[in-house]
């Protein structure tokens, strides 16, 4: 079926002849659904699902900078022989029929990790992946996003202005529903192409291992001291001050909550980095700061000043240190100065791994887990015989493809050093 399309301009450059224009896709093929929001259509569209053939192309919107959390506003599927079904999962909170009507079947994704977890909270989960943005990466495609893969491999643009817009907004627009079709219009035929690429590259039980380990990977860890990666932190440099920044960012975050924004809505990283840095301020001088006169500040003023007076009023044994526990080694640019040898078995390994990853056509980090790399440079094991090393490499993630790949380069580049 010929798809609707429009002509955009391709670049031109005075070193390269003149590219064709790309088709832009604008609409999809079987127009746009309405989005399932009832129980009973619910119905349908697992009957509808259960009809089709073949993998099921699945994407998740989610309303990223405007609410608090990573929830789905918008789950799309589309599985040959059923079309493309939307799900509006605000009043449906369950999506196991879906799930189950789908067991067995392969789940196309692009960059699943991001969707994975909310899919999750809506009881959705696959038992088999695909992962096109990570095929993209396997394969060495210097572009590895939804847009760049379909526009090289399949010859088609997707027009992506919908792409950071707030999918909480009910009703949703039209041209919003459509470009969320669209993201999984084409994702069973690019998972095609990538497919044969990687059985031609013979990668393919390599990428079904990524896959794997994608699906099955466990939720993050709770991150300890979430406060510490508010943007700015590094301009304070005494613990009273970054109690004050605990404290208000601890506030910020029950105030996100409980409205259901975004915390960067609500106060931003740049406001509380101020008042860390007057962190002696009376209320009424946090008040007079330019950072604090803003409407959205002052909206919930006394929240943010019973904050820092909150922090003022802490005995010196309930302030936060200035360094942090790292369960790891320490970052990298540090390593010089505090133990010359670890860098240098870094420098060794990077390189032996960067000469892997060139001749395979894949990013180092795709190669190997960049952490392993470090964890093993930075506390090398006793013994470093290729078995050890082996060993060491699976204990701390590799996969066995990594593990067969990298493992007799790691050693050599250890032992040399």
């Amino acid at each position: 079926m010929t798809l609707p399309t429009d002509a955009s301009e391709a670049p031109e450059s005075a070193s390269e002849p003149p590219q064709p224009p790309v088709p832009t896709l604008r609409s999809p093929r079987d127009g746009v659904p309405a989005p399932v929001a009832t129980d009973v259509e619910l119905a349908q569209a697992r009957d509808l699902l259960a009809s089709g053939h073949g993998p099921v192309a699945v994407d998740a919107e989610r309303a990223s900078g405007y609410r608090y959390g990573q929830s789905a506003y918008l789950v799309q599927l589309r599985r040959e022989g059923a079309g493309t079904v939307l799900v509006d999962p605000i009043d449906l909170r369950d999506l196991s029929d879906l799930s189950d009507t789908l067991a067995g079947v392969e789940w196309v994704l692009h960059a699943a990790s991001q969707d994975l977890p909310c899919l999750r909270d809506l009881s959705m989960a696959p038992d088999l992946l695909f992962d096109t943005e990570l095929a993209g990466r396997l394969l060495g495609h210097p572009r590895v996003g939804l847009a760049a893969l379909v526009e090289s491999e399949l010859g088609i643009g997707l027009a992506k202005e919908h792409s950071a817009v707030d999918w909480s907004t009910r009703p949703l627009p039209g041209p919003w529903l459509a470009y969320a079709a669209l993201d999984v219009e084409l994702l069973v035929e690019l998972r095609d192409r990538l497919d044969d690429q990687l059985v031609a590259a013979g990668k393919r039980e390599w990428a079904r291992q990524e896959f794997e380990a994608t699906r099955t990977a466990p939720p993050p860890a709770p991150r300890v001291d979430p406060w510490r990666r508010t943007s700015g932190l590094h301009k304070l440099r005494k613990p009273r001050q970054l109690a004050a920044v605990r404290e208000l960012w601890q506030a910020r975050d029950q105030v996100a909550r409980d409205r259901d924004v975004s915390p960067g809505r609500v106060l931003p990283d740049a406001t509380v980095i101020v008042a860390g840095l007057h962190w002696d301020a009376t209320a009424a001088e946090l008040a007079r700061l330019p950072a604090f006169t803003g409407r959205g500040a002052r909206r919930h003023l006394s929240v943010w000043t019973r904050a820092v007076t909150s922090a003022q009023q802490l005995p010196d044994a309930e302030l936060p240190s200035i360094g942090i526990a790292l369960d790891g080694p320490p970052p990298p640019r540090s390593w010089a100065e505090r133990d010359p040898e670890a860098a240098a078995r870094l420098a060794a390994v990077r390189a032996a791994v960067a000469a892997i990853a060139a001749a395979v056509t894949m990013p180092a980090e795709n190669v190997v887990p960049t952490d392993a790399l470090k964890r093993i440079c930075w506390t090398p094991p006793p013994e470093r015989d290729l078995a050890t090393i082996e060993a060491t490499l699976r204990q701390l993630g590799a996969r066995p493809w990594q593990v067969e790949l990298t493992a007799a380069g790691v050693q050599a580049a250890l032992a040399a050093t």
